[in-house]
């Protein structure tokens, strides 16, 4: 194994993380002009960026913590992040039902009065008053208990988050970067002003080594662990873990609204439609101090959810309910906050390094709807030693697909899409001509091609899964197992036969071979 010199850096910066923040970072700085080599230990998005609540939102309930600034930060973002990526991004009503013994209705219309008014909305309806039950009753309560007469509706948006991830990491590889998943950094040490690190394929244990004026630490869970055993240095912030856990069941209610529901304990939990054919309630907020990388939902966590979700609907869950559940942790910048529920959301970025040693930014929380300026503040602490482009870029620029006609009707946009979609290739499905769009926006093409019928795309592996799909997403999106595909670059995993991830790995194994 040969190093590179010290004195002809490889890279300006080597990004240790595949989540939101890390490829957030990669794109910009490859932007702007830097090298850049990004490190992920597992899959794009393997871990919290792939398993929280799924929302680009300001985070209603924060402004109760007085989080004013980080509300109005991701209220800004919501939009920017709806223009430069319509197809994985879309707007989603929110009903709050109303309870006596709870907030205040007054509190309730304060609060989404702000929230309507502290982020420069401009494409999102604004909030107002529902009566969710009468001689009439609409399709907003029509699924509620009929004690819950009245509520709010108020908008926000819905994210496919790996997606976001995986776009990102796309960008930042046209630009110049260097995307390397299942890598990870074995060691890093301060040569003069650079790092010399060294990295490790984890399926094939090649190592190799890499010259860095700077490193960024964007490793989520794992932040403190890189800078404690990878670097050996150390910090004096840190992360704390939480674990937020998800359940998905059949599909409670007819309609594209989600629900927002307030708990006794103070916890909110949301109710969302999910895959066309299910709804997904979460999340939950518990303290955790396991292993990261093996987070499990528990049996009281889904009593939990089913419970909050009984204490609205008229159709009443159970555990048995659950078709498929899934739970993360989550990263939280740790402020000494009483309880999970009240750690901030917000992030801290720590930057130690001069001109005459090297450079290092450790990222400490953070959510995805603020990513991109997560991502723009790490460039402004970086440029000083480093250098790039001071023009901030990210929030015009379309994400790859992204690039659909826009006007100030979100869903009309898209509409037209998939009906020239449709047009172009007639003879998909409706439901998989929305599902590609969803998915790829104008990169579709790139997977239909000149196809004039489905023959023409392959082996279906279940749900629509073509064999063109699947090569697409292991040429352009690093997919590299069934899981990788299932679970992450779609939500396919709910829709296809049970043999399908048996059939999509040894397609893959034998593809992987040739």
């Amino acid at each position: 194994m040969t190093a590179l010199p010290n004195s002809n850096p490889s890279v300006d910066i080597l990004i240790v993380g595949g989540g939101i923040n890390g490829v957030g970072i990669a794109r910009d700085a490859a932007g702007r002009g830097l090298k850049v080599h990004l490190v992920e230990q597992d899959d794009l998005a393997a871990h919290t960026s792939s398993r929280a609540t799924k929302l680009i939102h300001g985070g209603l309930r924060y402004l109760e913590y007085y989080e004013f600034r980080l509300v109005r930060e991701a209220l800004i973002e919501r939009e920017r992040l709806l223009g430069i990526a319509p197809h994985i991004i879309w707007p989603m009503r929110f009903v709050l039902p109303h309870v006596d013994s709870l907030r205040p209705r007054w509190l309730l219309r304060l609060g989404l009065f702000v929230y309507d008014h502290i982020g420069a909305r401009k494409r999102l309806p604004s909030s107002k008053s529902v009566r969710l039950q009468g001689r009439n009753p609409k399709l907003l309560g029509q699924p509620l208990q009929p004690h819950l007469r009245h509520g709010f509706i108020y908008s926000d948006c819905w994210v496919q988050d790996s997606r976001l991830v995986v776009l990102n990491a796309m960008d930042a590889a046209q630009q110049g970067a260097s995307i390397n998943t299942r890598t990870r950094l074995i060691s890093a040490i301060p040569q003069g002003n650079s790092w010399l690190a060294t990295c490790e394929n984890t399926i094939t244990r090649k190592r190799y080594s890499i010259v860095a004026r700077g490193i960024v630490n964007a490793a989520g869970s794992w932040v403190g662990e890189i800078i404690r055993d990878k670097l050996a240095s150390q910090s004096q912030k840190h992360v704390r873990l939480i674990k937020g856990s998800h359940i998905v069941v059949r599909r409670l209610y007819e309609g594209d609204h989600a629900y927002f529901l307030q708990n006794p304990d103070g916890r909110i939990e949301f109710v969302i439609p999910y895959e066309q054919d299910y709804t997904l309630i979460g999340t939950t907020d518990i303290p955790f101090s396991g292993d990261p990388s093996d987070v499990r939902i528990s049996p009281e966590e889904v009593q939990y959810l089913c419970e909050s979700v009984n204490a609205y609907f008229q159709k009443q869950l159970t555990p048995a309910d659950v078709v498929w559940s899934y739970a993360g942790v989550r990263p939280l910048y740790d402020d000494d906050a009483s309880s999970a529920a009240a750690v901030t959301r917000d992030y801290e970025l720590e930057m130690t390094g001069d001109e005459a040693s090297p450079i290092l930014l450790s990222v400490f929380g953070g959510k995805i709807t603020t990513y991109r300026r997560l991502a723009e503040s790490a460039l402004d602490k970086l440029r000083p030693y480093l250098g790039g482009s001071v023009e901030s870029w990210t929030g015009s620029t379309a994400l790859p697909g992204g690039d659909i006609p826009a006007s100030k009707k979100p869903d009309e946009d898209f509409a037209r899409f998939v009906s020239h979609t449709q047009s172009r290739w007639p003879f998909l499905p409706d439901s998989l001509t929305r599902r590609l769009a969803r998915a790829y926006g104008t990169r579709v093409a790139l997977i239909l091609g000149d196809a004039k019928s489905l023959a023409d795309l392959g082996e279906d592996f279940g749900g629509g899964l073509t064999r063109a799909e699947v090569d697409y997403l292991c040429e352009h999106e690093w997919a590299v197992t069934a899981d990788d595909i299932l679970w992450r670059r779609s939500k396919m995993g709910l829709h296809v036969p049970s043999n399908a991830a048996q059939k999509l790995a040894q397609y893959l194994l034998t593809r992987n071979a040739n």
